[in-house]
């Protein structure tokens, strides 16, 4: 009765074995990559140029950026010496509605109009102080740049 044994041979078994393996192997390959593709979008804002010019009694200040990131990101608010651009307001004004889309590969320009001897808690514009902008994403990343008021 055990003499008349019947299966698969060694060599069918391996085959099976190494095609299930690499099956496998090939699965989780493709299901890593559409986590770490779904992970790996991030925003980066470059800063292009950022300069202010005289306008009148006030200044206007003019920032140039791209967004050399793979997602597109939103601006969504702007700071001036660290004070949200909400509360200089009327004395500062932006040009553009936050929050504010930038589309991957997209440049984009913001312009602040400065009214001279503009003050909020205890700050005072004028010329010659140097003026932080930073640009706010709602990824929560921030940009900086400075300008010197002419």
């Amino acid at each position: 009765m055990l003499n008349d044994r019947r299966g698969v041979s060694p060599v069918i078994t391996t085959v099976i074995i190494v095609a299930v393996g690499i099956t496998i192997a090939i699965a989780v390959a493709l299901w890593m990559t559409g986590l770490v593709g779904a992970f790996m979008g991030y925003e980066k804002i470059e800063i292009r140029s950022a300069y202010a010019s005289p306008n009148g009694t006030g200044w206007k200040v003019k920032i140039t950026f791209n967004n050399t990131g793979s997602s597109p990101t939103r601006i969504d608010n702007i700071f001036v010496n660290n004070v949200p651009l909400k509360e200089w307001d009327p004395d500062i004004e932006c040009d553009q509605n936050l929050p504010l889309t930038v589309e991957v590969g997209q440049g984009k320009t913001v312009e602040l109009s400065i009214e001279g001897g503009t003050k909020t808690s205890g700050m005072t514009l004028a010329s010659g102080v140097t003026v932080t902008i930073k640009l706010h994403s709602t990824g929560g990343k921030e940009y900086f740049t400075s300008v010197v008021l002419p």
